[in-house]
């Protein structure tokens, strides 16, 4: 009987050690790909908090230049380049209070 016991014991034994072994490899293997994940995230953050300074630099570069297009300095050469006249005397439409435009 105490064979058998023993056999029983050595058998539990080695499942034990067996089944410990396969959890220690499997959380090994889990803990591999949530460290890449976590390096990959991080990674991918610094690149966008990057992406996002470049672009607000960009941003400010725009702001200036479109104040500076936009001045009216650069208007008055802008309308002359396309021909504008200069207005002399403005005449305007007068609506007496008593006159209704009907169809």
């Amino acid at each position: 009987m105490s064979n058998t016991l023993t056999l029983n014991l050595t058998k539990f034994s080695r499942a034990f050690w067996l089944l410990g072994i396969l959890l220690i490899i499997t959380f090994l293997v889990f803990y591999v790909f949530q460290v890449n994940a976590e390096v990959s995230e991080r990674y991918l953050i610094q690149e966008y908090q990057k992406r996002i300074n470049e672009i607000s630099k960009e941003n400010q570069n725009l702001e200036i230049s479109s104040a500076q297009i936009s001045s009216l300095d650069n208007i008055t050469l802008l309308l002359q380049e396309f021909n504008f006249e200069k207005t002399g005397k403005i005449h305007y439409i007068r609506v007496l209070d008593t006159q209704v435009v009907a169809k």
